[in-house]
């Protein structure tokens, strides 16, 4: 079996210093990297959280309501419960494709040039 790949570099490669992390650090390129992340981030983990924190509240103090039969033996804390798990999901695919439209493609270009490929 040919393998195409080259071989591997035997040229030993100069890793970063602190000085590059704390300057690439504190950088305007890295500074939007964190916006970008932040941005997504921190408001929809705040959205999930409030969303669990009802969903247990209604579990709690709200029995009737969340014992309320929507068809069969469906009520609303099962409609609810499964509604957690569909919307991790969901959040999960949300932020791979943010992260990769958004965030891979700044990270990267800092990786490139902190490994002096730029």
């Amino acid at each position: 079996m040919a393998a195409d790949a080259p071989p591997p570099s035997t040229e030993q490669r100069q890793l970063p210093g602190a000085e590059e992390f704390t300057e690439v650090q504190e950088s305007a390129e890295f500074g939007e990297l964190r916006r970008s992340y932040r941005s997504f981030a921190f408001p929809l983990t705040v959205g999930f959280i409030v969303w669990y924190l009802l969903y247990v509240l209604l579990s709690n103090y709200a029995g009737g309501f969340m014992g309320t039969k929507l068809f069969g033996n469906i009520n609303v804390a099962f409609v609810f419960g499964v509604l957690q798990f569909a919307t991790t999901f969901l959040i999960a695919w949300w932020y791979s494709r943010h992260a990769a439209a958004k965030l891979d493609p700044k990270a990267e270009a800092i990786k490139t040039r902190m490994e002096g490929g730029a």
